[in-house]
């Protein structure tokens, strides 16, 4: 698979899912898909859930000054914050030689790295780790613990990740949404999600004070195991942050796109 095509593919998967998970959460959410730019926008406090991203192969530099200024106008318009998620590979070379001060004149502040992945690695062996066992996300009480676990990992408010996800009819029934336990206290959580004949990794995380012990990976694998085998899906994907960068590939993921997270400047 060239480099473009897997960033067509990240992107795909990015406005697939995140179009059902902002309406899962805000049936008014702004789902719009307009030349050059998809938005994803919730409005909701969990900044995750309000996303734009950019959408054309091949962009040049010029273009590209023009879509961040347009990303940036409509996140200005929002009540509450989110990020631009920008797949450098779509980006013509001098684009991305102009990037970062395209983005500083379009009011965009980078925020933090990412690295979409993909593989076709599925079926994985249902997976075991000796201080753990797997509970899936099917209550209210879940879904809070689930959303506490990534306010934690990703230094949200508690109530920001409780925003996002709280009485969500589609995490727990359609997502194959995980729970890693430790003697019965939720230390990580990790979910799959079926979008276009592949299984999405979405919101793996685990307690800041639980890492390096093999949680996330663990989690991640059992998401990934029950997905697969609820659906036969043989491809996997997902959008990694630095913490999970070295995890995915020892399930198999391979690197595709590195990304970009930018934010309004404050």
């Amino acid at each position: 698979m060239t480099d473009l095509t897997a960033a067509t593919e990240s992107v795909a998967q990015l406005r697939t899912v995140w179009r059902a998970m902002v309406l899962d959460r805000n049936e008014e959410a702004d789902v719009r898909d307009l030349p050059g730019v998809a938005v994803r926008w919730a409005d909701c406090r969990f900044a995750f859930w309000n996303a734009i991203t950019l959408t054309e192969t091949g962009a040049d530099a010029t273009l590209l000054e023009k879509r961040l200024r347009q990303a940036a106008d409509i996140m200005a318009s929002k009540r509450h914050p989110g990020f631009l998620w920008l797949f450098e590979d779509l980006l013509a070379d001098d684009a991305r030689e102009a990037l970062e001060e395209a983005a500083e004149s379009a009011g965009l502040a980078y925020a933090f790295p990412g690295t979409g992945m993909a593989g076709d690695l599925l079926p994985v062996p249902d997976p075991h780790h000796p201080e753990l066992t797997f509970e899936r996300v099917t209550t209210d009480e879940h879904l809070l613990a689930y959303a506490d676990l990534n306010s934690r990992a990703y230094g949200f408010p508690l109530d920001d990740g409780r925003d996002g996800l709280a009485g969500s009819r589609l995490w727990k029934q359609e997502v194959y949404a995980y729970l890693a336990l430790r003697d019965g206290v939720p230390v990580a959580c990790a979910a799959t999600v079926e979008a276009q004949g592949r299984l999405f990794v979405v919101l793996v995380a685990t307690d800041p004070g639980q890492q390096r012990r093999g949680y996330g990976e663990a989690v991640t694998r059992k998401a990934l195991y029950e997905g697969a085998r609820a659906t036969g899906l043989t491809r996997a994907t997902l959008h990694a942050t630095v913490a999970g960068a070295p995890v995915y590939p020892r399930i198999g993921f391979e690197p595709n796109s590195p990304m970009r997270f930018y934010a309004l400047k404050g």
